[in-house]
Order: structure tokens, then sequence, then C-alpha cells
């Protein structure tokens, strides 16, 4: 098992480098749609449960708008550390290292995974009633999902955000959005809630 989670987040990792040196962000979003229904259906560490990946038909995920695109810079923002339950891992830790203003879309706090590992974390719970309720993720760079950037901005493309694993399975726990990745906004891009079953 400790092999499989292993493979997939190398799976991820090289996912989202192929997304990163795709100059057209459309044929890279095509290939992202690919390349992830190909391990949501197949592999061992998929969180869709195995006994409904035969007859998963993929994830539900709207067509590439490129005005849902942005490269932003990180916002300063007073620190603050958040602490989520998950269950599995007890409580995990964030502190909020800033903040990203997205054009008609609103404000959202970037969080650093505190402990070993690190790294960006970006969800987003929005007003679409087609997504997960439960919000999604826009970067998880600790598990792969880096979509680019430097230390001036980050490339943030809602076109590329997608539901954690306990929208496909509640046996997992998920780091959910809170009010500070919480916009009134719908946003209509990235993957569509689908039940699996």
């Amino acid at each position: 098992m400790s092999f499989d989670v292993l493979d997939w987040r190398r799976q991820v990792h090289a996912i989202y480098s192929t997304v990163r040196q795709e100059s057209d962000p459309a044929t890279a979003h095509a290939q992202w749609v690919e390349q992830r229904d190909h391990l949501l259906k197949t592999h061992p560490a998929s969180p869709v449960p195995a006994e409904f990946r035969t007859a998963f038909p993929g994830a539900a995920v709207a067509p590439y708008d490129e005005t849902f695109r942005f490269v932003v810079p990180v916002l300063y923002a007073e620190s603050q550390i958040r602490g989520v339950s998950t269950g599995t891992d007890g409580i995990v830790r964030f502190e909020r290292v800033g903040t990203v203003e997205l054009p008609a879309i609103g404000s959202l706090d970037v969080w650093w995974l505190i402990g070993y590992a690190g790294g960006y974390f970006l969800p987003i719970r929005d007003a679409d009633t087609e997504s997960y309720g439960g919000g999604r993720y826009l970067l998880d760079t600790v598990k792969g999902a880096d979509l680019g950037g430097d230390g001036s901005a980050l490339v943030v493309d809602l076109n590329f955000s997608y539901q954690p694993s306990c929208a496909y399975d509640p046996a997992w726990a998920c780091p959910l959005a809170g009010t500070g990745n919480t916009v009134s906004s719908a946003v209509p891009v990235g993957e569509k809630y689908r039940e699996v079953s």
C-alpha cells in the first residue's frame, strides 16, 4: 500500500511537470484531464473506490477558459496558524503566508503546510452548485499539484481546480477551504462533482 501511494505521488508530480512545461495552457489542461483520469480509473491508490473504478467515466471537468488563468503575486497577510483534524493524520497544521487577489473572483489565503515536507496549499470554495460542496484544490505542492510561478508570482489557473479525495470516498480525510478561501462568486471551470457509485 505504501508503495502505491508513493507511485501515485510520483505520477502526479510528473503530470504537473508536463503541465508546467507546456506553453499553451489549454493543451496542458487537456493533457492534465486525460492523465489524471487514467490515474483515477486505474491506479491502486486512486481515491475512487476499487469496486467503482472499472465503470468510472472520468472526472467531470468543464472546458478550458483562459479568462480563469492568473499569474498573481502573493501579497502580505498577517501570519495565522490553522489546525485541521484529518482523523488518520491527527491535526495537520498550516500557516497563512499571504493572499492572492483573483480579478472578479476575490481574495484567497495562501497556506504553507507546517511539517517535514512543507508546501503551498491553496483551496477554494465557491458558489458553483455543480462543484463539491467542501471546495476544491488549486495548489497542493507537497503532493505535486503545482502550476508554476516563482518568488514574485504564482500561476493560479482555476481550470485546474479539482475535488479532494474525500469527495470520491468519505474514508479519506481532507483539509477543506476555510473562510479565507471562500468566495461568493461561482467558478464555472475546473472539476465538477460527480458521485461515484
